[in-house]
């Protein structure tokens, strides 16, 4: 039922594509080796095959061979921990790959996905998993257990031993580990059980690391940083002690790509006031960067224009959701 009209070579790339783009275009490989011991150990796939065959469940014209085939090639796709971690992450996310902003999959998807990982995907352990845990995973008989928080973030684990019914032992027990020591179970209340920790809740002290760390990032000119910032509904008009802003330090240093992202993608306010009174635009100027004076220039002609037309009640756009910023 994927691409129908297609080969089988042009459906492997296809899902090989999709699930690059899900990992955030990190490694995603192939493993031949396990294709062909899918094949050759898949008996049980190939008896369910030829019972649904019998019972006319493949579409007019499948071939239920040509679909095995194409089952263990998907059986044998390979990543690692970091590219797993980005997959489950853009799943945590509503489906936007957290390192490319791009939208992967649909909200509807995503949360089809999650129930099925939550309801299935540890095996016969799934009941016992959803009980303990609480939280969405998927095992491999690799050992791998990709992990999914929803609106936090994505975990990718990877310990070979596995027990009696094909999940990693040390992976399990890092999960309920994970979750005894936070707030991240399903069902656990999160203002009124004090004997774990809620990473969610902000303290004094977060702000300060997210001035220092959007500072630091438009400081050395990383936009993947200020991507991920903003797909965390950081607040990118944050300002230092010296009432200088991300832009203000992306212009004094130049940093074309930083200034475009955080103008035409984040829509920060370019009329913010430094401690002495300058705008991100006389920074810029100072140090010379004209190609930056010429966006920030255009850029707060159209945010005057959009003033002038919605009144002095009207503010800078900004950005209030993940789907306007993609």
């Amino acid at each position: 039922m994927m691409k129908p009209h297609s080969n089988k070579a042009e459906k492997f790339d296809y899902v090989m594509d999709f699930i690059k783009e899900m990992a955030g275009q990190e490694y995603v490989g192939f493993s031949n080796a396990t294709f062909q011991s899918e094949k050759e150990t898949g008996d049980r796939n190939f008896a369910i095959g030829y019972y649904m065959k019998e019972k006319k469940c493949f579409p007019r014209g499948a071939d239920m061979i040509d679909a095995l085939d194409f089952y263990f090639q998907l059986c044998s796709i390979e990543v690692t921990c970091e590219s797993g971690s980005i997959m489950a992450a853009t799943l945590a996310n509503g489906g936007i790959c957290p390192i490319t902003g791009c939208r992967v999959l649909s909200a509807e998807a995503v949360r089809n996905t999650l129930s099925l990982m939550h309801s299935c995907g540890m095996y016969d352990f799934s009941g016992e998993m959803a009980f303990h845990v609480g939280l969405p995973a998927k095992s491999g008989v690799s050992g791998a257990i990709l992990l999914v928080i929803p609106n936090v973030m994505g975990v990718m684990c990877w310990s070979p031993p596995l027990d009696r019914v094909g999940n990693s032992v040390r992976g399990i027990h890092f999960c309920q580990e994970l979750v005894s020591l936070f707030n991240f179970h399903n069902y656990d209340n999160l203002r009124h059980f004090v004997k774990k920790q809620d990473p969610r809740r902000l303290n004094g002290d977060d702000r300060n690391k997210s001035v220092f760390n959007l500072m630091f990032a438009a400081h050395s000119g990383d936009v993947s940083a200020l991507r991920r910032f903003a797909l965390s509904s950081m607040d990118m008009d944050l300002k230092d002690y010296d009432c200088r802003t991300a832009l203000h330090v992306a212009a004094a240093e130049g940093h074309i790509d930083v200034v475009k992202f955080l103008t035409e993608t984040c829509k920060v306010n370019p009329f913010v006031e430094d401690r002495w009174g300058n705008l991100p635009v006389n920074d810029a100027m100072q140090f010379g960067h004209e190609e930056v004076v010429k966006v920030l220039k255009e850029y707060q002609q159209g945010c005057s224009q959009q003033e002038t037309q919605h009144g002095d009640g009207a503010h800078s756009p900004k950005l209030d959701t993940i789907d306007g910023m993609v």
